[in-house]
């Protein structure tokens, strides 16, 4: 999957006119064509439509179209059909000025959900083969339920994270976690932003399951590249602006290697192996390829307590777990505050940790500069 030319698509769409048109002549229609449908099909909620329609979207830019027919079928992934299948009945043909689809997907800034598209209901030609009343009133109501969530999926929408974690299969929300709150709370300000995402643990061990998380920020980063990294191969869930690395987050040249390959990031969620020597190798080596502003996200604490992870059920006792990290880094967000003579070498986390929110079982921490000067010594200690 080359998601170069994506990125590219996405960084035009948040320029002048004139360079998205540029881009858009330097990767040819069919191309950005290509990115769309697969973005809009990847967006598309699964329909629940009890009749099969089509729908055709046309995306066309300076006297050249693409015509793409979707298929929907209740319960079932949305289907693009082969070229040759244009005979097709076909419920809604949605047109789409190029530069417009791709602003309304990928771009920044406020919504463009109407007064960008035109769209011809049951077209010329579709609606002959509707020889009955009540066969056009059963195709209308399932075209009804399906065209929405293909109209959604052509704007950037908004749905929460809760939303998306139970559509993509996320154990970030209900039952084990209450985590995308949290995530929505630290993670909103960046959503309209290109950025880059770094997930450790990819799920379902050496099987072909896994990969939801990444699904869920994928479709949350509308502009967003994700990464998963998993020490299992998962390369099968490869696709456009997900891109999986096979790594050992125990291992230091691993995360190395990956993190200048891939890097730097705006967002590093630790969901792997959650054993505590692990969590804290990861935080070590890969805060310094953290974007300043931000966000170093560790979950699943509870291992903090147990030996089978490396924990310490006593807490006071803990020094090598991740809740001992968090603990320090507390102390690193106050290091000018020592007093003379009590100062210590400092560590990058010292001078980079600017916040640490720890909630039940997850920790953010935000990379910021951390310089802003102790209490001046003429305040009475």
């Amino acid at each position: 999957m080359d998601d170069n030319k994506v990125l590219r698509l996405i960084h035009a769409a948040g320029l002048h006119e004139a360079e998205l048109v540029a881009t858009v002549a330097e990767l040819g229609l069919a191309e950005v064509a290509r990115i769309l449908i697969d973005e809009v099909l990847f967006r598309a909620a699964v329909p629940h439509n009890h009749y099969p329609v089509v729908v055709q979207l046309t995306i066309a830019h300076e006297g050249r179209r693409v015509d793409s027919q979707l298929r929907a079928v209740g319960g079932k992934p949305w289907e693009l059909l082969p070229v040759a299948a244009a005979d097709q009945l076909v419920a809604m043909r949605i047109d789409y000025e190029a530069l417009d689809l791709i602003r309304a997907v990928f771009g920044p800034g406020e919504e463009r959900s109407v007064g960008y598209r035109t769209t011809s209901l049951l077209p010329s030609g579709s609606a002959a083969a509707l020889t009955s009343d009540d066969q056009r009133m059963n195709y209308l109501g399932a075209a009804t339920q399906a065209v929405q969530s293909i109209l959604a999926a052509c704007t950037r929408g908004r749905p929460d994270l809760g939303e998306l974690a139970t559509r993509y299969h996320s154990d970030k929300y209900g039952l084990l976690h209450w985590f995308t709150p949290h995530y929505e709370r630290h993670l909103a300000g960046l959503r309209d932003e290109p950025v880059r995402v770094l997930e450790i643990g990819i799920g379902g061990y050496n099987s072909a399951f896994g990969g939801g998380s990444l699904k869920m920020w994928k479709h949350y980063f509308h502009r967003g590249l994700v990464f998963g990294m998993d020490i299992y191969d998962k390369s099968h869930l490869d696709e456009q602006r997900i891109v999986t690395i096979q790594g050992d987050q125990s291992d230091p040249d691993s995360l190395t290697e990956i993190a200048e390959r891939h890097g730097p990031f705006d967002v590093i969620i630790d969901d792997g192996s959650h054993i505590n020597e692990h969590v804290r190798t990861s935080f070590r080596v890969l805060l310094a390829h953290l974007r300043r502003g931000g966000f170093y996200v560790i979950e699943d604490l509870w291992t903090s307590y147990q030996p089978g992870y490396g924990g310490d059920p006593d807490p006071q006792s803990a020094a090598g777990t991740s809740l001992a990290l968090l603990k320090d880094l507390m102390d690193s967000l106050h290091y000018e505050e020592r007093p003379p003579g009590q100062e210590r070498e400092l560590v990058y986390s010292d001078l980079h940790v600017g916040g640490v929110h720890v909630y039940h079982n997850i920790a953010f921490i935000e990379k910021k500069l951390n310089a802003e000067g102790g209490i001046p010594p003429w305040v009475p200690r």
